[in-house]
C-alpha cells in the first residue's frame, strides 16, 4: 500500500515530516482529506486544524494560521504562515 510523504513547515521553523497515510485540513474552497494516490493539487491553506495519520499509528493535530497545501505524486507539503502542534500530539506521533 502507498503511503503519504508528509512535510509540514511553518515560516520559522520545521514542524514535522514523515510517512502518514491520512492528511486532513482547510483550503479556501472547504475542507479536504488527502489519501495516498490523490490527484495534483495546490490550494490556499485555511486557519485551523490540520488532522495527521502516520503509518505506524495514531493520529495528531496541528493548529495552523494558513498558508498553501500543496499534494502531487504522494507528497504533500504544507508551508504555514504558522503551526503549532496541538497539546499532547508529539510524545504519540514521534515529532521532532
Amino acid at each position: 500500500m502507498a503511503n503519504l510523504e508528509v512535510e509540514i513547515v511553518a515560516a520559522d521553523h520545521a514542524v514535522w515530516s514523515g510517512a502518514a497515510t491520512l492528511v486532513k485540513g482547510f483550503t479556501s474552497e472547504g475542507e479536504i482529506g488527502i489519501l495516498p494516490g490523490h490527484a495534483p493539487l495546490l490550494a490556499v491553506l485555511a486557519p485551523g486544524l490540520l488532522e495527521i495519520a502516520p503509518v505506524d499509528g495514531g493520529r495528531f493535530s496541528v493548529d495552523v494560521d494558513g498558508g498553501f497545501f500543496s499534494v502531487d505524486s504522494n507528497r504533500v507539503v504544507i508551508v504555514a504562515d504558522g503551526a503549532r502542534l496541538q497539546d499532547g500530539t508529539a510524545a504519540n506521533a514521534g515529532i521532532r
